[in-house]
């Protein structure tokens, strides 16, 4: 009885220990795991690396450690590309992360301060071995996402993909910000091959692999053979085959002698002729008779080439599957410098990006709006400032010239007044 009694409490702890345990990796799968999170703050230089692409040529730009010329929050920082016209490379060592049978969420911030013309916001995740000293453009990748601003006409949203090797831009024309305030640009690539792009927390565009990039050959394709069958009815509406034309409506006239026009009392018939009425339309007269339009009871539809199975095709069930991250880089070139990158997160949980996007985008972002807006009255003020000594500048230029021409004219004057006393003499003596 006690042995058995023992063994039914061993028991009992066992289903209790394998509960625990389930329910523990129940919380972990809900909680996602964080890959690489950075915020930029102390400590962060341990983390990345400069590379010394373009060095040598003084074409290599840094970065500073700001939270920009205006913030929500100035101790908030994070990096800012710095010099014009300069190529900027810089990557962090990550742990190893592989999104298979996993959902991908890369995120960052960024806020173009300046005037950008013509440059590169975006940020790249790597595959295999990485010399970061040497990261440069050429360096391989196996994702690129964010804003690329060129002029009036690029406001482009990139999301390139790695595949076999080969890199395939996604096909729909994505649209970036363009203001100087801080965005939050999230990509979520998901094991089924769906993909989210989300800017400031909000979905901006979705889709899937399998249709928006072209890495595999279309699921369906339209028969080009095909044709409409001779049964096709097409027609919508048609004429009504049981009505029948009243009897007499050809004979209706369309225009009838007025019956108000009276025969003037001058009129001579041996003169004039024949009176006869004006004629006007007559009411009566309803156009060529046609059948009404009726509902089509044998319309099938506007026909349409119809789809069939690619032969072509051939499902590949890894295609979201990326190689095995190792690297996360950011690699541009800008005219003017001053984008500031910021909040940088890999992780496969999109609840907890978009926790974190609130708590450091989104708790600041009306007090930068505020700055922002404090910041341009400056400027704007140091401007016509600027303007009103440039002008004042020109005025007394202008006043010295126009005081050395009078001194000029002045001798001008002497010199023609003794140059015609000259002429004069000559005159006298001819």
């Amino acid at each position: 009885m006690g042995s058995s009694r023992r063994g039914g409490r061993l028991e009992l702890r066992l289903r209790l220990v394998h509960r625990l345990l389930a329910l523990a990796s129940l919380l972990l799968l809900a909680s996602g795991e964080v890959i690489f999170e950075e915020r930029f703050e102390d400590g962060w230089e341990t983390r990345w690396v400069e590379s010394d692409w373009k060095r040598s040529e003084g074409k290599a730009g840094k970065f500073k450690h700001t939270a920009g010329k205006y913030s929500g929050d100035p101790d908030d920082k994070g990096i800012q590309t710095t010099l014009d016209a300069r190529h900027f490379a810089i990557s962090a060592k990550i742990p190893e992360f592989s999104n298979k049978g996993r959902t991908l969420v890369l995120q960052y911030s960024i806020k173009f301060e300046q005037d950008i013309e013509c440059g590169g916001g975006y940020i790249k995740l790597m595959s295999g071995y990485v010399n970061q000293k040497k990261y440069s453009g050429d360096t391989p990748y196996s994702l690129m996402f964010g804003p690329d601003i060129c002029g009036t006409q690029t406001k482009k949203l990139h999301l390139i993909l790695s595949y076999q090797g080969q890199n395939y831009p996604v096909k729909k024309d994505l649209q970036c910000e363009t203001d100087r305030l801080t965005h939050v640009y999230t990509f979520i690539l998901r094991p089924d091959a769906s993909y989210s792009i989300l800017v400031d927390n909000r979905e901006r565009e979705s889709g899937s692999m399998y249709t928006d990039w072209d890495i595999l050959p279309p699921r369906k394709i339209k028969e080009v053979n095909a044709k409409k069958p001779k049964d096709w009815d097409d027609r919508e509406y048609i004429e009504d085959p049981d009505q029948v034309k009243p009897e007499g409506y050809d004979s209706i006239p369309r225009e009838i002698p007025d019956p108000k026009d009276k025969k003037p009392d001058t009129w001579d018939d041996d003169d004039d002729g024949i009176w006869k009425p004006r004629r006007i339309p007559n009411p009566a007269y309803k156009g060529q008779w046609k059948r009404k339009k009726i509902k089509n009871p044998n319309y099938k539809g506007k026909w349409k080439i119809p789809w069939i199975d690619n032969p072509e095709f051939e499902d590949d069930p890894d295609l979201y599957v990326l190689k095995p991250l190792k690297y996360i880089g950011i690699e541009v070139w800008q005219v003017k410098a001053g984008s500031v990158f910021d909040n940088i997160l890999i992780c496969d949980d999109p609840e907890y990006a978009k926790r974190a996007a609130e708590e450091t985008w989104g708790a600041n972002k009306e007090a930068e709006k505020e700055a922002f807006e404090e910041a341009e009255k400056e400027r704007k003020a140091r401007e016509d400032k600027e303007a009103q000594q440039a002008r004042e500048e020109g005025e007394r230029r202008r006043r010295e010239r126009g005081d050395r021409h009078r001194g000029r004219d002045h001798y001008k004057d002497r010199y023609k007044r003794r140059n015609r006393d000259h002429w004069d003499d000559y005159h006298d003596e001819l």
